[in-house]
């Protein structure tokens, strides 16, 4: 259906870590112990850092103009939503209550951000004026520092790390936090 999607060299990086996260996600579901969903969280939020970082550093500035402002803003607030998971879960050990749940919104945002990304920004950006072999090799280059050097912390992991009180999630800090009513008035 969109053999650029495979012929693209640039794009076929991208479309590997889709799927290569995908699996990940689907593994997660089916895994029952807590050490194997620990493990595959941690390599999935190590894939999603640095699939996010190649997107936002080098692939998504070549093609903004061509994919469109609406489309480009959407795809740039579902990696901050992503990123503000990932933060979230980066600071967990598994053991909360709230960890597979937390993982399980990550795979569905990040579902929903593949199939739009695929089947709307990436067909768009074909027409781009973009030397996507030489894109390739950067994104490429690029992966390979931040597989050696990990990705350095972003915004999502300070305003994570500033909010955290107790090690929980913030929606639990949210709940232990709520102001008292006054008397005769209910919740």
């Amino acid at each position: 259906m969109f053999e650029f999607l495979s012929t693209n060299p640039a794009i076929s990086l991208l479309k590997e870590d889709h799927d290569r996260v995908q699996a990940m996600f689907d593994e997660f579901e089916k895994a029952i112990s807590r050490p194997a969903k620990n493990k595959i969280v941690r390599a999935a939020l190590s894939e999603l850092k640095i699939h996010a970082a190649i997107e936002e550093e080098l692939f998504y500035p070549a093609v903004r103009g061509v994919a469109g402002k609406e489309i480009m803003n959407e795809a740039d607030e579902e990696h901050h939503v992503a990123k503000l998971l990932i933060a979230e879960l980066d600071t967990m050990d598994g053991s909360e209550s709230h960890f597979d749940a937390k993982f399980l919104v990550l795979a569905e945002n990040v579902r929903h951000h593949i199939k739009e990304e695929e089947n709307e920004m990436l067909p768009k950006v074909k027409r781009a004026n973009v030397n996507f072999d030489a894109l390739a090799e950067k994104m490429q280059r690029r992966k390979a520092r931040l597989l050696e050097n990990g990705v350095a912390p972003k915004g999502e992991e300070r305003m994570v790390k500033a909010s955290r009180g107790k090690g929980d999630s913030p929606a639990q800090a949210a709940r232990r936090k709520r102001p008292k009513l006054s008397k005769g008035r209910k919740r």
